[in-house]
């Protein structure tokens, strides 16, 4: 009987503790751009490459995720959670005693590299245990909880940080708890496989090749990337900007960058498919990057936090109709037995587009603050501009 009730227990929990961790990889930077002004402040780094700390996990989540996809096809999508749960914790909390840079941004990028562990794993375990309209249905159940997540987390980052901006790095070590319940639910022995499709691997890699190949799916993947540098640019530079310019501290700013994410869940949730049927991809997506754009633009002219926080929301529902918009036309060009690739290849240059906005965005401090608003208008309107090709959105 106690056996029974165990097993019940385990499989009601698996579910939670997969959209637990997948969400863990919205947290790496979430809890901790808040805060990023106060660690610039007392630890004296040079703002113009400080940004690397909130972004450097981008990099080694897209680098990492793909390896250690195929690892946990090898041995197991548990063998690779558990560890990379553990290892999140341990790199994550591991800043809150550093005080030089590189240190810091060295365990920013290895809890990006854990990063990539969850998503591959947590991605592959539901894509294993779930089947049909169950599988759709977890998928959704996936996005809702990044979303909610997403607006949580900076908001949480800058309520604990408020006092001490050490303490935002604690709350990585939630993993742990985490980690012992994964390996709770999800014995190591259980291994949950699907059958290898009749198609060979050389015959499916020179298939996905073709379609990365496409000018279509190529400028989809690179205007994924360049979305991704305007959007994180909110991210990085905002709490920096109205910290300057406000006085606001951790709390207010993670208010701030809540309230985009508020605007890109709302709009993603009821508006973006709505607005795509009727005006067709590719003038929804334009919609979505013009309005990213204008929001951009409109931040130093700003000075009260009401507009501010309204400009927030705007900014996030443009970005939360071009990018669904955006993945949706990946899945349209691409075959349905390649879709999972095309797509994990979407999430890759979405998180190297995050990487690459300090990096292309920081020289621009030289000119001025208000200069790297600027620019990352210019980089979304260039990504919309890459889809006026005549290619059609459809195969």
């Amino acid at each position: 009987m106690l056996t029974l009730h165990k097993t019940f227990w385990s499989n009601r929990l698996r579910l939670p503790v997969l959209l637990v961790a997948g969400s863990l990889t919205t947290m790496a930077g979430g809890v901790v751009a808040p805060v990023l002004p106060d660690v610039i402040g007392q630890l004296q780094f040079d703002p113009a490459v400080a940004g690397n700390l909130v972004s450097i996990h981008c990099l080694t989540i897209a680098l990492f995720s793909p390896p250690l996809g195929i690892l946990a096809d090898r041995i197991g999508p548990v063998r690779v959670l558990v560890p990379s749960l553990v290892l999140y914790a341990v790199f994550g909390m591991a800043g809150a005693w550093i005080d030089s840079f590189e240190p810091l941004l060295a365990t920013r990028a290895l809890l990006g590299a854990a990063s990539g562990g969850l998503a591959a794993a947590s991605l592959g375990l539901l894509g294993r245990m779930y089947e049909g309209q169950a599988r759709s249905r977890v998928m959704g159940y996936a996005t809702s909880t990044l979303t909610i997540t997403g607006i949580l987390f900076p908001a949480l980052g800058g309520w604990v940080g408020a006092s001490n901006w050490r303490m935002a790095f604690l709350l990585y070590g939630l993993a742990l708890p985490l980690a012992l319940l994964a390996s709770s639910v999800f014995p190591a022995h259980n291994s949950i496989v699907r059958q290898p499709s009749g198609k060979s691997r050389t015959q499916s890699n020179q298939q996905l090749l073709q379609v990365l190949k496409h000018p279509q799916t190529w400028r989809l993947l690179l205007s994924v990337a360049l979305t991704s540098v305007a959007m994180y640019a909110v991210v990085i530079y905002a709490p920096i900007y109205l910290k300057e310019t406000l006085g606001l501290g951790a709390l207010m700013n993670g208010m701030v960058l809540a309230s985009r994410a508020l605007g890109a869940a709302f709009i993603s949730a009821f508006g973006a498919r709505q607005l795509a049927s009727r005006l067709g991809p590719k003038k929804a997506i334009g919609v979505g990057l013009v309005l990213m754009a204008m929001t951009l633009v409109s931040i130093p002219f700003l000075h009260q936090l009401h507009w501010i926080l309204v400009a927030a929301i705007s900014f996030g529902a443009g970005f939360g109709i071009a990018l669904p918009t955006l993945y949706n036309s990946l899945a349209d060009c691409s075959p349905k037995d390649l879709r999972s690739s095309v797509l994990a290849a979407g999430t890759g240059a979405g998180f190297l587009g995050q990487f690459i906005s300090p990096v292309l965005l920081g020289p621009v401090l030289e000119l001025g603050m208000e200069w790297v608003f600027y620019a990352a208008a210019f980089v979304a309107l260039t990504a919309g501009f890459l889809l006026r090709s005549p290619v059609n959105m459809k195969r």
